[in-house]
């Protein structure tokens, strides 16, 4: 491994920690300021999320930019309409080092213990776009709406074994940032990384 790749490498961790750091905070800001309400769409949420981060002074002392609903370029064939129709994803966070930018990804869904249609959407909507490489480099936002965390992670590891993808459950990972953290792996690109952010005790 070239001395180049190796500080690209060590850059790029410590800008996903970051912005992991930065997220934690805007959900536990969101806890102690209880707005959200439990009937909010994902967008709301992450729009939440979004305006808290903006305003951590840590953002500008990590050099990083925010942007929610943030467009995916593609090279398919560019005629009227092809930009409504980009993939978009709920939010990037990027930073420039070295004259090179960095730029990470939050794809968030809601979850319910007992909706299974927004536990298949998780996966369809969001784990599978990560795989197919449809997103780029990035995580998975769950926001817990109603139900336990270790109960709604499991059956989403259930749909993925129906699916025969046990390889590709989310296994819990012991994490300083966020306790509800886990980590799937994939053959295409490796590890997932999943913050589950559970709302269900706010009291609305």
């Amino acid at each position: 491994m070239s001395l180049n790749t190796i500080i690209y490498e060590k850059f790029r961790n410590a800008f996903e920690h970051k912005c992991f750091s930065l997220t934690v905070i805007a959900y536990k800001s969101l806890l102690k300021e209880n707005t959200i309400q439990l009937n909010w769409n994902e967008n709301d949420i992450s729009q939440e999320l979004c305006e808290i981060i903006e305003r951590n002074p840590k953002k500008l002392k990590y050099k990083i930019t925010v942007s929610r609903e943030h467009h995916l370029t593609k090279k398919n064939a560019k005629v009227k309409g092809f930009a409504d129709k980009l993939p978009r994803i709920d939010f990037k966070m990027s930073s420039f080092k070295f004259r090179k930018e960095y730029k990470y990804f939050f794809e968030a869904k809601r979850l319910k213990e007992n909706d299974s249609g927004l536990k298949r959407s998780y996966i369809t909507d969001g784990i599978d776009r990560f795989t197919s490489k449809k997103y780029p480099s990035g995580c998975m936002l769950g926001y817990l709406l109603q139900g336990n965390v270790c109960r709604t992670v499991k059956s989403i590891n259930l749909l993925l074994v129906k699916d025969k993808r046990s390889i590709e459950t989310l296994i819990y990972k012991k994490n300083h940032l966020h306790k509800d953290y886990f980590e799937s792996e994939h053959i295409v690109i490796g590890v997932l990384k999943h913050l589950i952010f559970d709302f269900t005790n706010l009291s609305n």
